[in-house]
């Protein structure tokens, strides 16, 4: 990435509108922005690996402190709320979409709406806040941001593939099968179908921007029909 690259104005308002108005080291920023179909030297991967770290940690405090729930309930709401839909979630309400560089098929391709996209920056985001400004900046946007999924329902239910697995030894039936019965789309917008089935009660499929994610809509799809 040349060094005479810079931040463009509009940048620069979204992420003073986060708090952020003196971002520091610009090319950090432009590498947590950048997919690697843009073309750039460097892209957004290693600011990503360093910002899922620190969104878990800011998140794990964060319910640590909140009250005594056990680990068991603890563990499940941070990977929810840690999730990659959870971080595309929190990306789109903040308008982040306009702001990633793309190149030109990826954006035709939508890449701006793929959830593998959005909640990938997104942690890139945090890997660049945690650079240039430490980790209490860091827990303090991401206190901010996440502050609705957090008092809201996020993560206190069951997982879906969990509940499914229960259901299943509760009627004393074989544990559920996953199956993928489709990819689809290019590696940055890619597409899975898998189907769940539990012998002698049924199948349901469902579609997901990763394997994970669809397998967790086929189970609960499977139990609201035949749970």
């Amino acid at each position: 990435m040349s060094a005479t690259v810079s931040l463009d104005d509009s940048a620069r308002a979204f992420l003073a509108g986060l708090g952020i108005a003196e971002p520091g080291e610009e090319l950090v920023w432009l590498e947590a922005l950048t997919h690697g179909s843009h073309g750039s030297a460097r892209d957004y991967q290693r600011l990503e690996f360093l910002g899922d770290r620190v969104l878990g940690l800011a998140v794990a405090e964060w319910l640590f402190e909140a009250g005594d729930q056990p680990e068991g309930k603890l563990s499940q709401r941070l990977n929810a709320l840690v999730s990659r839909s959870m971080c595309a979630e929190i990306a789109r309400s903040i308008g982040l979409a306009a702001h990633i560089r793309l190149g030109k098929q990826a954006r035709e391709d939508g890449g701006t709406d793929s959830d593998n996209i959005l909640g990938d920056v997104m942690e890139a985001l945090l890997g660049a806040l945690f650079v240039t400004h430490g980790f209490p900046a860091c827990r303090a946007l991401v206190r901010r941001i996440w502050a609705d999924a957090v008092a809201g329902q996020v993560g206190t239910a069951k997982h879906p593939k969990s509940a499914l697995q229960e259901w299943a030894a509760g009627n004393r039936r074989k544990g559920p099968e996953y199956r993928l019965v489709e990819r689809s789309g290019p590696d940055h917008a890619a597409r899975f179908t898998v189907a769940v089935s539990i012998h002698g009660v049924g199948e349901m499929e469902a579609t997901g921007s990763s394997k994970q994610e669809a397998e967790k809509e086929a189970a609960r799809l499977f139990m609201e029909r035949f749970g």
